[in-house]
C-alpha cells in the first residue's frame, strides 16, 4: 500500500503497518510474513529470508567480527549484539519483568528470565526428555551424551564440557576468588557457591523434610536428615 506525504511516498506492508520508503525493501519484507527464504548459506544449508541477514550469518563461518567495544576490545558479529554489550558498561537495563521487575540489559534476556514464571521449558534432549529454557543449556547438556568435553585447560590439561566450568576451574590455578560476600568479605571462585554462603546470612532454607517438614540451609544437610526416616546408620561428618 502505498502512502504519499508533502516530499516522500512510503510503502507500507498490510499484514504489520510497517513503512518503507522504498518498494523493493517492502517486497523483501512480505518474504517474512509469506515464510519465503531465498537466500541460502553454501556452507551449513541454512536459509533467510533477507540477503543482509545471510551476510551477517556467514560471520559466524568466516569468524569476522566488526563490531569492537572501546572499552574492553570485544568483538561483535552484529552492531545491535554490540549496543546492547554497551549496556554492560552504562549499567543500563531498560527491559523490566512485569511479575517480579527484575531488569535486564537486553529483551532476549527478559524472555528467557519470563519462563521461570511461566515454567515454559522448549528446549527438549531427544536423548532423555529433559528440558531446558536456554538454547544454548541444551546444546551444553547434549555432551553429556557424547561425551565431548572441547574445553581444555592449558596448565594442567584436564578437558571440560562448558566454557563456564573451565573458567571456574582456571581459578583453582590462578587463585582468583572473584565473588565477595558482601556481608562477611569471604571469597568464593564461583557464584553458585558465593549464593550458597548467603543462606547463612539470609537464613534461607531452601530444603524440606516431606516427611517431618523440617528445613536445611543445606541439600548434604537433608540427605543427612533423611537417613533418620530410612533407619539407616548416619554418615554425616562432612556437615
Amino acid at each position: 500500500i502505498a502512502q504519499t506525504t508533502r516530499s516522500r511516498s512510503y510503502f507500507t506492508c498490510p499484514q504489520c503497518g510497517k513503512s518503507f520508503t522504498v518498494k523493493e525493501n517492502l517486497n523483501t519484507h512480505m518474504m517474512i510474513h509469506m515464510g519465503e527464504k531465498r537466500y541460502t548459506c553454501q556452507q551449513c544449508g541454512k536459509r533467510f529470508a533477507k540477503k543482509q541477514r545471510l551476510k551477517i550469518h556467514m560471520r559466524i563461518h568466516t569468524g569476522e567480527k566488526p563490531y569492537t567495544c572501546k572499552q574492553c576490545g570485544k568483538h561483535f558479529t552484529e552492531k545491535g549484539n554490540l549496543e546492547v554489550h554497551m549496556r554492560i558498561h552504562t549499567g543500563e537495563k531498560r527491559f523490566t519483568c512485569p511479575q517480579c521487575e527484575k531488569s535486564f540489559t537486553g529483551n532476549g534476556s527478559l524472555k528467557i528470565h519470563i519462563r521461570i514464571h511461566t515454567g515454559e521449558n522448549p528446549y527438549t534432549c531427544q536423548q532423555c526428555g529433559k528440558s531446558f529454557t536456554h538454547k544454548a543449556t541444551i546444546n551444553g547438556h547434549m555432551r553429556v551424551h557424547t561425551g565431548e568435553k572441547p574445553y581444555l585447560c592449558p596448565q594442567c590439561g584436564k578437558c571440560f564440557s562448558h566454557q563456564g566450568t573451565l573458567n571456574a576451574h582456571m581459578r583453582v590455578h590462578t587463585g582468583e576468588k572473584p565473588f565477595t560476600c558482601p556481608q562477611c568479605g569471604k571469597s568464593f571462585t564461583v557464584k553458585g557457591n558465593l549464593n550458597t554462603h548467603m543462606r547463612i546470612h539470609t537464613g534461607e532454607k531452601p530444603y524440606t523434610c516431606q516427611q517431618c517438614k523440617t528445613s536445611f540451609t543445606y541439600l548434604r544437610h537433608l540427605k543427612c536428615h533423611l537417613q533418620t526416616h530410612s533407619g539407616k546408620k548416619l554418615q554425616c561428618s562432612s556437615l
